[in-house]
């Protein structure tokens, strides 16, 4: 069934107008009276649609996280980290202003968290060599990994973007890739030195 043309358009304004206020400004600084300026809609109209800005974004985070998602089907942690580091900052840079600053912006901390929670549940947790590290050495991993490859990509934004995206992903993946291999080995997952 075909969704209404006049809908279709009134989410694509809504959606259209709060990626512009992301872009322009905090997200505790939005309010649906200034989105609703913006999309040229009453808030009844906003409402009538979302629940509230916390619906909105959480919808937003949805659709950035199962696009993300999508690319690295298929693909295990931590087996094959490079690919899925090349993957996110190749789909990072792919998004625009608005993921930029949810990705960049300590604002926007919460949806960040919901994201990685998201992405940890679709591919560390089902790796099943990962499940057999113990609990404190994958947490420990899991968040060098998400804090690293995240930091990298945060300070490439902030220096103007300097280096090209593929030396980016080779200075991220000799970084992170090359640390967490430490680990693994020092831990006796991988062959060599023995914890």
């Amino acid at each position: 069934m075909k969704k209404d043309l006049r809908v279709i358009k009134t989410i694509e304004s809504i959606k259209s107008s709060f990626e512009e206020m992301i872009c322009e400004m905090d997200y505790e600084e939005m309010t649906v009276k200034e989105l609703c300026q913006r999309a040229r809609l009453n808030k009844k109209t906003f409402y009538h649609y979302y629940d509230s800005l916390d619906a909105l974004l959480g919808e937003l985070q949805m659709e950035l996280t199962t696009a993300y998602l999508k690319r690295i089907e298929g693909l295990v942690l931590p087996d094959d980290l490079e690919q899925v580091n090349r993957e996110f900052l190749t789909y990072s840079v792919s998004q625009g202003k608005a993921y930029e600053k949810i990705t960049c912006s300590g604002s926007y901390n919460a949806i960040r968290i919901e994201m990685t929670e998201q992405i940890k549940a679709e591919t560390w947790a089902k790796s099943k060599q990962f499940g057999t590290l113990d609990r404190r050495y994958q947490n420990i991993l899991i968040r060098f990994i998400n804090n690293s490859t995240v930091g990298i990509y945060r300070q490439w934004v902030e220096d103007g973007k300097q280096l090209s995206l593929e030396e980016l992903i080779q200075v991220t993946n000799a970084l992170v890739c090359r640390g967490t291999e430490g680990l693994l080995r020092r831990i006796g997952y991988l062959p060599g030195k023995e914890s």
